[in-house]
């Protein structure tokens, strides 16, 4: 099988092995299906963790306005006593006005937290650090856990606006967001290995030989952005090898120097006829004027 190292920039994303003569349209499709799904968990995970401090989201007519506000307008949240977290909620205003403050105690809070800290774990740019081959099933189980943990804190659902209600049946909109510019369509999605395009109707195989024992570090990229840079020959981490060899390298040769001084010849102990001087009495002559 050939690993592939999937990277985004120079930021590593994660490993998946495929074969030699795998399509390059279908590992596109298999290498996009990853991506966005780890950015679907990322994106929900961040949403969960609203939720477990603030509740439900509010409708998006209520959304940032004042108490006040709503009094005025007369508007009323109709999901505020369908959605109620299992134990009864616990009041915690959020202040950015986006959710109803109406939170889950902490005993289902710590649900939630737990729940998010395993699926981000699943699915996180670590595994590639432990040589671990990321899978859509990987990514699907990871999702699954996180829609578990909302039923089990949430079991009459989440309100039809809620973002994670609108991600788990892929209803989400993401225009104008930040999340819209790192998610990559398989239509608008290139690899580059080795500075070249790996283009569409060829095979991997066509650009790496036959060779299924092979490792590669494949770069992800929107179409139109053209040739991401290319990898260096080291890394980081073994220049920093490389200058810590050297300055070992350094200390050594300068003890080898120390240990090589001569200059304690000149000593008198070192005199091997100062014996010899002292029974002839001339250990004390001195050249010179006194």
């Amino acid at each position: 099988m050939v690993q592939l190292h999937v990277k985004r920039g120079d930021e590593s994303q994660f490993l998946v092995r495929t074969c030699g003569d795998t399509s390059v349209d279908a590992l596109i499709q298999q290498i996009t299906e990853i991506y966005n799904g780890r950015l679907r968990v990322g994106r929900i995970s961040s949403e969960i963790t609203e939720l477990s401090e603030h509740g439900i989201a509010l409708p998006p007519n209520m959304q940032g306005l004042t108490e006040e506000q709503i009094m005025e307008l007369k508007l009323r949240d109709e999901w505020e006593e369908k959605c109620v977290p299992s134990e009864g909620p616990v009041l915690k205003k959020d202040e950015m006005g986006r959710r109803n403050g109406h939170a889950p105690n902490d005993k289902m809070k710590e649900v939630l937290m737990k729940t998010v800290e395993a699926a981000k774990a699943l699915v996180s740019k670590k595994q590639a650090e432990a040589n671990v081959c990321l899978t859509m099933e990987m990514v699907k189980e990871a999702l699954d856990q996180l829609r578990g943990a909302v039923m089990i804190v949430y079991p009459m659902g989440l309100p039809p606006h809620d973002p994670i209600k609108m991600e788990f049946e892929h209803r989400e909109d993401l225009s104008g967001t930040q999340a819209s510019l790192e998610v990559i369509t398989e239509d608008e999605c290139q690899l580059w290995w080795a500075g070249q395009q790996l283009q569409r109707g060829k095979k991997l195989q066509d650009y790496i030989g036959k060779n299924e024992k092979t490792k590669l570090v494949v770069k992800i990229q929107k179409k139109g952005q053209g040739a991401p840079a290319r990898e260096p020959l080291i890394t980081d981490d073994q220049q920093k090898q490389m200058m810590l060899r050297h300055y070992r390298r350094q200390e050594e040769l300068k003890k080898l120097e120390e240990a090589n001084d001569d200059s304690h010849l000149d000593s008198a102990w070192a005199d091997r006829q100062s014996l010899k001087k002292q029974f002839q009495g001339l250990s004390n002559i001195k050249w010179g004027p006194r």
